[in-house]
């Protein structure tokens, strides 16, 4: 397996797939990785000679940021939200959509799993 920018990437997929294992790299920063190091994006990856992967890496490293990077920024801005208490920053606090989504229905993913709440009893069972 071909080694770009401390991850793996897998042999037997084109390099246009193949980059996108790369955190913060999709389809469209793909293809233009490929055009800025002159391979062809329909190439395997393990058909990559030493050459062409520091071209990817060098290319990498001076226009995009990836990996740990990346990472580090997106928290970073996530943490000054929650500082400076905006309301972004709360629902990130509280674990509840951020991009103005619905909560009384759906939202499992970001809420987690159901937590029961007991109903009120009926007027049957109070007498």
């Amino acid at each position: 397996m071909p080694r770009v920018a401390g991850v793996d990437i897998p042999n037997d997929k084109p390099t246009l797939y193949a980059l996108r294992y790369i955190f913060g790299i999709g389809h469209t920063f793909a293809g233009q990785i490929c055009k800025k190091a002159e391979i062809e994006p329909t190439r395997r990856a393990k058909e990559l000679t030493e050459g062409e992967l520091s071209k990817i890496a060098s290319v990498l490293d001076s226009d995009y940021v990836i990996e740990g990077q990346l990472r580090r920024q997106i928290s970073q801005n996530i943490a000054r939200l929650r500082d400076i208490g905006c309301y972004r920053g709360f629902r990130h606090r509280r674990g509840l959509p951020v991009r103005g989504q619905r909560t009384k229905t759906n939202a499992r993913s970001r809420k987690g799993p159901r937590k029961t709440v007991a109903g009120k009893k009926s007027v049957k069972e109070m007498r």
